[in-house]
């Protein structure tokens, strides 16, 4: 005990000489509460121009993999091993499919292909947009976005199929047909590990011959929520995420008790490193909402969630919401609250599903640059 204290201890005085040896912790507060601020000389200063973005951007992607761990470089993205595992179901107006995929050699991910039902006037070459739809904690994983849960509030890529979309909805590691322990040190998060898995479920969608690449999307509720937001930073194909009770900020979660992070599922260095305190961590959500800006974010934070502090979700947007005013992209930051618990409410769901709809309508491919893992 005394020697795992010890090593604690010592994991904590680490992190403090490198994550503030250029920078007091109020500064550091400063910085995770303002996308729009950089450290200059030792001093907080306010960025301006668009120009000076990208490199405050890059510092929120530091910042992320310093708790999730590096996000992989494009040259290990090998071939994914696409199978089809069973004979298309028609449910409702699309079609459902088990198929599987290798995001990493040996490791194989399952997941429910969805797409809609062509009509007779539909040329054979139609291309549909596509949807990355991502679950909440749950047992059964994939699932409930495919319908086969108990409620209908979380069944997005049934959705979404019945709307014209074609829809990808994979399993997190540990939960449905994705066992996992964690113990591979290669990856040191849950959480990178479902990013990685996710970008390269985005590379399955963009190689079927149904999907037009440049108008992919994201949607999760909770765990999903989250999921989708920390995909949608570090893979740029991802034009539109949305975002069901899926984060506040750290200072506003729980009180300020990041317990609820740290696990092995999620990102255990928040413990290790950050010592479970919000004036510590290298990002917050303010970053992780202005690193997304000029696509767009329609977020969904009801009145009464009980995981995701409404108050801190407000203040999240509220500063990042300077980043898309900076970028001339304003309405790409969309913040709804409605009436009741943690839960993605019809009213302001059917709204999510038309901002997908108009902001993939406008999409083009040379909109879509390519730049990942830059």
């Amino acid at each position: 005990m005394a020697g795992s204290l010890v090593v604690a201890q010592f994991l904590v005085i680490w992190s403090v000489l490198g994550q503030f040896s250029e920078q007091t912790l109020a500064q550091n507060v400063q910085l995770r509460r303002d996308p729009l601020t950089v450290l200059r000389d030792g001093k907080i200063q306010a960025i301006h121009t668009a120009g000076e973005w990208p490199s405050r951007r890059a510092s929120i992607l530091q910042g992320m993999e310093s708790a999730m761990g590096p996000f992989p470089p494009n040259s290990i993205r090998g071939d994914l091993r696409f199978k089809r595992l069973d004979t298309p179901v028609r449910v409702s107006r699309h079609t459902r499919q088990k198929v599987s995929f290798e995001p990493s050699p040996g490791t194989q991910v399952k997941a429910w292909l969805l797409v809609p039902h062509a009509s007779e006037s539909a040329s054979q070459s139609k291309k549909y947009p596509a949807m990355l739809c991502l679950h909440q904690t749950i047992p059964i994983g994939k699932d409930e976005p495919a319908g086969l849960g108990p409620t209908l509030s979380k069944r997005q890529a049934f959705d979404l199929a019945d709307r014209g979309f074609v829809c990808l909805a994979p399993d997190y590691p540990s939960f449905g047909e994705y066992p996992c322990d964690f113990k591979d040190t290669s990856w040191k998060s849950g959480t990178m590990l479902a990013i990685w898995n996710n970008s390269r479920a985005v590379d399955l969608l963009c190689s079927l011959p149904e999907v037009d690449p440049a108008r992919v999307g994201a949607i999760g509720h909770s765990l999903g929520g989250h999921n989708t937001l920390f995909t949608a930073v570090f893979e740029p194909r991802i034009r539109v995420a949305v975002t069901s009770c899926g984060f506040t900020s750290f200072t506003r979660y729980m009180k300020g008790d990041l317990t609820g992070w740290t696990s092995n599922r999620y990102m255990p260095r928040i413990s290790a490193v950050y010592a479970k305190d919000p004036a510590r961590m290298p990002f917050d959500f303010p970053e992780v909402l202005a690193a997304i800006a000029p696509r767009a974010v329609f977020i969904s934070a009801p009145t009464r969630d009980d995981n995701f502090d409404l108050q801190g979700v407000r203040d999240s947007v509220a500063t990042a919401a300077g980043v898309f005013r900076l970028l001339g992209v304003p309405d790409r930051l969309q913040l709804r609250a409605p009436e009741g618990g943690h839960d993605f409410q019809e009213e302001t769901r059917l709204e999510a599903y038309d901002y997908i709809a108009k902001v993939l309508a406008e999409q083009s491919a040379n909109k879509v640059p390519d730049t990942r893992g830059k």
